[in-house]
């Protein structure tokens, strides 16, 4: 029986449903990494998350086997001596390691995914971090590094997710209307990249997005759009052409785009995983075709 069109829009956002892995540098508690669970899991995802038992920023991409737990979790949200890992008692999709973003990745790539996947995740989200990752920070931040490793060594597409606005929040707090914000633009984001279909992105290669401020000209979704840019000032006759289009063959800055351009514009940078550098125009093309309209042009 074909199913009548109201059925068929019902069933549209399970048409798309994938595993997400998901992580961060700043914690599994922080407000952050639950509105984007929250956010992603309303989409029809199945989203899995393996952060940080604490505030592990700036530590890029640093990877050592977890030890046990002597004092409680950031914001309470685990007691002392409680184990090198552990999970929420009412979710064990939510789920903290002792160690740093890119062991809490690998720990949910390779141990949580078989659990609720049977298999590996088809995408690996990080972040929103709290701050900002552009240019040179990508070398030092944790949420970049755990996509990085998803994106080169895990062989898995990842999507590195940050934001101007806030300063460290507890799960259990009221949730920031930034954070709130943050979660359903990643969200959009990531269902228009899995709607364009598999693969999701090319071969190492993996998204920095940068969310400007949330202020009162930007205070809800909708205000936002997303440009396409590039992570490091390209250098005059020695960096290759980017991808063509807006009309011109060099994409902005997220830099310039984030702190420099009126109006609430989300940067959207392709990156190689083994450097954490810009990839070719080839790579910036693929994305820029599946992202399609979502993408506009700076004014």
């Amino acid at each position: 029986m074909r199913p009548t069109p109201v059925l068929a829009l019902a069933l549209l956002p399970l048409a798309h449903a994938i595993d997400i892995v998901s992580s961060n540098d700043d914690g599994w508690a922080e407000a952050n990494i639950r509105s984007i669970y929250s956010a992603l899991t309303s989409s029809g995802h199945s989203v899995v998350v393996s952060a940080p038992a604490e505030n592990k920023s700036g530590s890029g991409s640093r990877d050592e086997e977890p030890t046990n737990r002597t004092e409680a979790c950031e914001f309470d949200s685990c007691p002392a001596n409680s184990g090198p890992t552990g999970q929420n008692a009412t979710d064990p999709r939510l789920n903290w390691v002792n160690s740093y973003p890119v062991t809490s990745i690998k720990h949910g790539i390779d141990t949580l995914a078989p659990q609720f996947f049977n298999g590996a995740p088809d995408l690996a989200v990080t972040g929103p971090n709290v701050g900002n990752n552009l240019g040179l920070t990508v070398h030092i931040s944790g949420t970049v590094g755990a996509a990085t490793y998803a994106a080169g060594t895990a062989g898995i597409p990842a999507i590195a997710f940050s934001g101007e606005s806030g300063e460290p929040t507890a799960w259990d707090a009221a949730v920031p209307d930034y954070s709130r914000i943050y979660g359903e633009l990643a969200a959009r984001l990531t269902d228009r990249l899995v709607a364009s279909g598999a693969p999701y992105l090319p071969e190492n290669i993996w998204l920095n997005v940068n969310f400007p401020a949330v202020d009162e000209t930007c205070a809800s979704a909708d205000d936002f759009s997303f440009v396409l840019t590039r992570i490091f000032t390209a250098l005059p006759l020695i960096t290759a052409d980017d991808v063509e289009t807006c009309g011109g063959s060099r994409l902005p800055t997220e830099f310039s785009t984030i702190h420099f351009t009126d109006g609430c514009y989300v940067s959207v940078s392709v990156g190689t995983a083994d450097d954490k550098g810009d990839a070719d125009a080839a790579a910036q093309g693929v994305v820029l075709e599946k992202l399609g309209d979502l993408l506009t042009c700076l004014p």
